[in-house]
């Protein structure tokens, strides 16, 4: 399928494409060996209070954290 970049550097995805990707308002767009590519992002809000209560009910330690943090940036 071709996709025209417009005057103002904009490119309209094609229907059948997009309607792949029901509810999706965001993309990550990276470029790799010269290939364009989109990845579907899910943004959620964050309640940091609520994060924190229940790392504190389960009674993590800061090292148990830091390690999940790596391991799950690592994906």
């Amino acid at each position: 399928m071709l996709a025209k970049i417009t005057s103002k550097n904009q490119i309209t995805i094609p229907k059948k494409i997009i309607e792949q990707f029901p509810a999706t308002d965001y993309f990550d767009i990276d470029i790799k060996d010269g290939i364009v590519r989109m990845k579907p992002v899910k943004l959620y809000d964050t309640d940091l209070d609520r994060i924190k209560d229940k790392i504190n009910r389960l009674n993590l330690k800061p090292e148990t954290v830091k390690e999940a943090i790596k391991w799950a940036r690592s994906k």
